[in-house]
C-alpha cells in the first residue's frame, strides 16, 4: 500500500481540487492491492452494487436486463470497469470513466484476458476515459443510463455538481443510479468488529474524512452527505429520486471488507442505493 510512513487520519476541510488529487493518487497506488484484494468478489464481468454483495443481474436497479440491449450506458467511477463489461454481455454499449489512470489499466487488462479466451473472437474491448466526474466530457444528451457502483462520489467535494453532470449528459427519460457507504455509517467507526457499533461523532458532521502526510498534505479524502442532502442534490440536479434501496446483508456472505461485515450487517444499513430518473 502506501510506502513510507503511515498518513495521519483525521477530519478537517478539503475542496474540490485537494480531494481530486490525493484520490487520483491514491487510487493509481492502490489500484493493484485493491484488484487482488476484491477482484474474486467483484468478479470479471459482474455488476456487484456494494460489498454486502447484492447484483445487478437479480436487482434490476437499471431496468429490466434485456431492456438495455443497445442503449448507452456511462459508468461513472468503474475501476477495472467489472459492471461495464455486464453491461456489454447485456447488449449495452457503455463507456467505463474513471478517475485513475491505473484502474483504467486494470480494466484494459481485464479486456485482453477475455479475447484471449473467446475462440471466436466476438469478445470487443471497452471504452474508457479518464476524467474527473464533475466534469463528464460528454455532449448533453449522450447517454440513456448514468451508473456508479461506490465510484467517484464518496470521494468527491462538489456531488451537488456531479449530479448537475450526469442530468446534463441523460437523455430525458433517462435513469441515475449510483451506490455510497450509507450515510448513518459516518456515525460509527469503520471496524468490522464489535467496536464498529458504538456511535462515536455526530451523523450531522459533514467535515471530510482525511488522511495526510508529514507535511500535512491530504493523500485519500472521503466525504459526508446526509440523507436529506443526497436527496437535496439530487432534486436541485432537475432529477426525480424513485426509489432508496438499503440492501441487507445476505447469510451467504461470509467475508469482511473494510468496515463491513455479517455483523454489522445484521444490524446496520452499509450501503445506500439511489435510483433516479430524468424528467
Amino acid at each position: 500500500m502506501i510506502q513510507g510512513p503511515e498518513p495521519e487520519a483525521t477530519r478537517r476541510s478539503a475542496g474540490a481540487r485537494e480531494s481530486s488529487r490525493a484520490n487520483r493518487r491514491w487510487w493509481d497506488r492502490n489500484a493493484d492491492e485493491y484488484q487482488r484484494e476484491h477482484g474474486d468478489f467483484l468478479g470479471d464481468a459482474r455488476f456487484v452494487w456494494g460489498p454486502e454483495g447484492l447484483d445487478e443481474a437479480e436487482a434490476g436497479l437499471l431496468g429490466p436486463a434485456d431492456s438495455l440491449k443497445g442503449r448507452d450506458v456511462l459508468e461513472i467511477g468503474a475501476g477495472a470497469a467489472q459492471c461495464s463489461r455486464w453491461l456489454a454481455a447485456q447488449g449495452a454499449r457503455p463507456v467505463a470513466l474513471d478517475l485513475s489512470h491505473r484502474q483504467l489499466q486494470h480494466a484494459r487488462r481485464l479486456d485482453d484476458a477475455a479475447k484471449a479466451d473467446d475462440a471466436a473472437g466476438g469478445a470487443r474491448g471497452l471504452s474508457l476515459v479518464q476524467a474527473d466526474a464533475g466534469t463528464l466530457p460528454f455532449a448533453d444528451g449522450s447517454f440513456d443510463v448514468v451508473c456508479s457502483a461506490y465510484g467517484a462520489l464518496p470521494f468527491v467535494a462538489d456531488t451537488a455538481r456531479v449530479h448537475r453532470e450526469v442530468a446534463r449528459v441523460l437523455r430525458p427519460g433517462g435513469r441515475w443510479v449510483f451506490s455510497v457507504t450509507h450515510p448513518v455509517r459516518w456515525a460509527f467507526p469503520d471496524e468490522p468488529g464489535p467496536e464498529g457499533l458504538t456511535a462515536v461523532s455526530s451523523y450531522f458532521d459533514r467535515t471530510p474524512y482525511v488522511e495526510q502526510d508529514d507535511r500535512g498534505l491530504a493523500v485519500y479524502v472521503e466525504h459526508h452527505r446526509t440523507l436529506g442532502d443526497r436527496v437535496r442534490e439530487i432534486t436541485a440536479a432537475g432529477l426525480r429520486l424513485v426509489d432508496l434501496v438499503e440492501p441487507e446483508w445476505p447469510s451467504w456472505n461470509t467475508q469482511d471488507w473494510g468496515g463491513w461485515s455479517p455483523l454489522r450487517g445484521a444490524l446496520l444499513p452499509g450501503t445506500a442505493i439511489f435510483v433516479c430518473t430524468s424528467e
